[in-house]
């Protein structure tokens, strides 16, 4: 990608619907995690309205006060003001759980013993599917700057509205940010930010402009920031109406804004929701893990890895390195020291990254691949040089 070109990417906040229903599958399974590591989860949440409604399947040891748990986190994101939130609010929703069990048809293929027509005794990938990992060297996270600066936005807006300090902020809200790339592959300015929150019936759409614009300008690299960066915000002119009352949302809907803003390719797998058994989970976490490396490393400055799983069977069917012609040596080369380094089978990659532990809910909102605390942003000393003994 080393040509002039624009790139944009969007981020949601913690109240936009579909992360509502993210963030309420994901804190079901730290809960069954918290009691019980052991636990298998792939829950799905809908909401609209005043309706809360679970489907999926769990197996667990864990007891849980299920709605106890939902209405815990709709308060934590805010839905929890009577006078704002007449019709999506923490204490007041209904609650359905149509959850069950995990079939025995699959629980045989992913678990670690013998079973009959399965090929071998170690713990099998959950499903099939292809993930993705990306990384590259244009921000400080290795992360493609679009996304990461519309993260950022949203990020800044939901500390400020829950400080108390500006009581017109309400939780849903969205970010868009287009970056001019320059001759060298590197961000060069931002064109536009686009900004859209959610506030109460009784503040001006100016004092909204003005607040949103202020907190752009301190957010953002000033050095990308021009007199011709264009602020878009609350274009509409009005959104009180927001949350589960104005839109439905699903877990899993959101997938481009919790992976790399479109820049990295997706391989069509959600992750909120599911334990690290779910390859779509733990491969993608694995993958980005070893393409941060492989640009830590030097080897390139952007790369993307790509792993491939069949149900039930330990090892990946194939693994696959594009360095998009920023490698400093083969992009086959690459693939063969990150085959050597990283284990791509399910048991070692929840071993390698602590996987079994009630991380999640932490990761739900402003991309999985943005936070140094989580397991798979860390960079391992040992694995950078392994990596470069390995070429």
């Amino acid at each position: 990608m080393k040509n002039p070109h624009i790139f944009t990417s969007e981020s949601v906040g913690e109240g936009h619907p579909d992360k509502v229903a993210d963030l309420i599958s994901d804190t079901i399974l730290d809960a069954c995690l918290a009691q019980d590591p052991a636990s298998r989860v792939a829950c799905e949440t809908l909401v609209k309205s005043n309706r809360v409604i679970l489907a999926g399947e769990i197996t667990t040891s864990a007891t849980l006060d299920i709605e106890e748990i939902v209405r815990g986190a709709i308060r934590e994101i805010g839905y929890c003001t009577e006078k704002d939130d007449p019709v999506f609010h923490a204490d007041n929703v209904t609650v359905t759980n149509l959850l069950t069990r995990q079939s025995p048809d699959i629980a045989q293929g992913v678990d670690a013993c013998a079973a009959a027509g399965k090929d071998g005794e170690e713990q099998g990938a959950g499903d099939q599917g292809i993930m993705f990992g990306f990384a590259t060297n244009e921000t400080e996270e290795l992360m493609p700057a679009p996304v990461m600066f519309a993260h950022k936005i949203m990020q800044a807006l939901a500390g400020v509205r829950k400080s108390g300090k500006i009581s017109w902020l309400r939780p849903d809200s969205k970010s868009q940010v287009a970056v001019e790339y320059g001759e060298d592959g590197q961000p060069l300015r931002i064109l536009n930010v686009v900004v859209s929150t959610q506030h109460t019936e009784d503040v001006d759409i100016d004092e909204i402009r003005r607040f949103c614009k202020e907190l752009v300008q301190k957010t953002l690299p000033a050095e990308l920031l021009t007199k011709d960066t264009e602020y878009l915000i609350n274009p509409t002119g009005r959104f009180v109406i927001g949350g589960p009352e104005g839109d439905s949302g699903l877990t899993g809907r959101k997938i481009i804004v919790d992976t790399y803003g479109g820049m990295g390719r997706h391989g069509g797998g959600a992750f909120s929701g599911k334990d690290p058994s779910k390859v779509d989970r733990s491969a993608a976490y694995m993958c980005r893990w070893a393409a941060k490396h492989i640009v830590a490393a030097g080897l390139a400055d952007r790369c993307e890895l790509q792993v491939a799983y069949a149900i039930g069977y330990p090892n990946p069917v194939s693994i696959r390195v594009e360095s998009f012609g920023t490698g400093k040596i083969g992009d086959h080369a690459i693939a063969r020291a990150v085959e050597k380094t990283f284990s791509f089978k399910p048991a070692d990659m929840i071993a390698a990254l602590g996987l079994l532990r009630p991380i999640y809910s932490r990761s739900t909102n402003y991309g999985h691949f943005t936070k140094e605390d989580l397991p798979w942003e860390q960079l391992d000393t040992d694995k950078l040089h392994a990596l470069r003994q390995a070429l």
